[in-house]
C-alpha cells in the first residue's frame, strides 16, 4: 500500500477532529429536536453552505451530470443509513463510546472490500478482528445481558459508514468532490425530511433552542467535515482514510470528557485501547517479499 499524500492525510485529520467534537454536539441537540429533525436540519445547513460556495468558486460546477446525480444518491443514500443509526444511538450510550464503536469502520472497509471487490486479506486482518471484537466486549457488555440498544445502533452505524466511505471512494476521482457533497447533503436532507415531519413533529421554538448544535454540526461537520472527506479520497486509499478518520473516536472521547464530563472506567479504557491497538495494527505496511531471481 503506498503512503498517502501529506496534504490528504492533514485534511482528514483536520476533518477527524470536526467529527470528534460534533458528537458532543449532537448529543446536546438532541434535548430539544428529535434525530431526523437534527439530521434534516444540519444536512440543509451543509447542502446551503456548499451551495454558496459553489456560486462563488465555479457556478459550473451546480449543473447536474449523470455521474453526479448517481454519486450524491449513492453517497446521500448511505450516509442518511449511518447518520440516523448514530444519532439514534446517542440518545442511549456516552459520547465517548459512541466514537469509539463508531470509527470500527476502519475494520469493515477492508472486509467490505473482500466481499465486493473480491480482494484477499491477510492472515494479520483476522487477528486485528479478533481484537476489535475483544475490545468491543469491554467496552459494550455491561453485564449478562449483552450489548445495549445504543451498542447494537452504532455497530450498524458503522457499517453503513464503511459503505459511505467506499462509494465516496468510488466516485470522488470522478466528479467535482465539492459538487459531490453537495449533492450529498441534498438527498440526506430530502431523506430526514418526511419521517421528521411524521414522527417527530418539529416546532421553531424547539429548533431555536438546539441551533447552536444545529450550527455546528451542519456548517462543520457537514458542510466542512465531510467536503474534506471527498476531496483527500481523491488521492488517498480507503483503507489509508479509514485509518486517518478512525481518529474522530479519540477527539469524540476527549471532548466528550471535557465539555460533559463523560469519563469512561478502566475497563472501558482497556476496551478502546484493544480496538485502537486493532485499528493501528490493520494499517501497518505490509513488508514486501522478495521473488527469486532466475537463473
Amino acid at each position: 500500500m503506498k503512503p498517502a499524500p501529506l496534504r490528504s492525510v492533514l485534511l482528514l485529520l483536520l476533518a477527524s477532529m470536526i467529527w470528534g467534537s460534533a458528537f458532543v454536539a449532537q448529543s446536546v441537540g438532541m434535548d430539544y429536536v428529535g434525530p431526523f429533525t437534527f439530521l434534516a436540519a444540519r444536512s440543509y445547513l451543509g447542502w446551503g453552505v456548499l451551495v454558496v460556495f459553489l456560486a462563488l468558486r465555479s457556478p459550473a460546477a451546480l449543473r447536474p451530470t449523470p455521474e453526479l446525480c448517481k454519486g450524491a444518491v449513492c453517497c446521500g443514500g448511505t450516509l442518511f443509513a449511518a447518520s440516523i443509526l448514530q444519532q439514534i444511538g446517542l440518545q442511549y450510550t456516552t459520547v465517548g463510546k459512541a466514537g469509539f464503536l463508531t470509527a470500527l469502520y476502519v475494520m469493515i472497509v477492508p472486509f467490505l472490500a473482500l466481499l465486493l471487490l473480491r480482494r484477499r486479506l491477510p492472515g494479520r486482518i483476522w487477528l486485528c478482528a479478533g481484537l476489535s471484537l475483544a475490545g468491543m466486549y469491554l467496552l459494550c457488555l455491561t453485564g449478562p445481558v449483552g450489548f445495549t440498544r445504543g451498542d447494537w445502533l452504532m455497530l450498524c452505524s458503522a457499517l453503513c459508514f464503511g459503505f459511505q466511505i467506499l462509494t465516496i471512494d468510488r466516485f470522488s476521482p470522478r466528479t467535482d468532490p465539492v459538487a459531490l457533497a453537495c449533492g450529498e447533503f441534498l438527498v440526506c436532507a430530502l431523506l430526514s425530511t418526511l419521517p421528521a415531519l411524521a414522527l417527530e413533529h418539529p416546532a421553531p421554538r424547539l429548533l431555536a433552542g438546539a441551533w447552536q448544535s444545529i450550527a455546528y454540526a451542519g456548517a462543520l461537520s457537514s458542510g466542512v467535515a465531510y467536503t474534506l472527506q471527498s476531496v483527500a479520497q481523491r488521492d488517498c486509499d480507503s483503507a489509508v482514510s479509514s485509518l486517518v478518520m478512525c481518529l474522530e473516536s479519540v477527539f469524540s472521547a476527549l471532548f466528550g470528557w471535557v465539555l460533559l464530563g463523560q469519563a469512561l472506567s478502566a475497563r472501558e479504557l482497556a476496551g478502546c485501547g484493544l480496538m485502537f491497538s486493532a485499528i493501528l495494527l490493520s494499517q501497518l505496511p505490509l513488508p514486501r517479499t522478495r521473488l527469486p531471481q532466475q537463473e
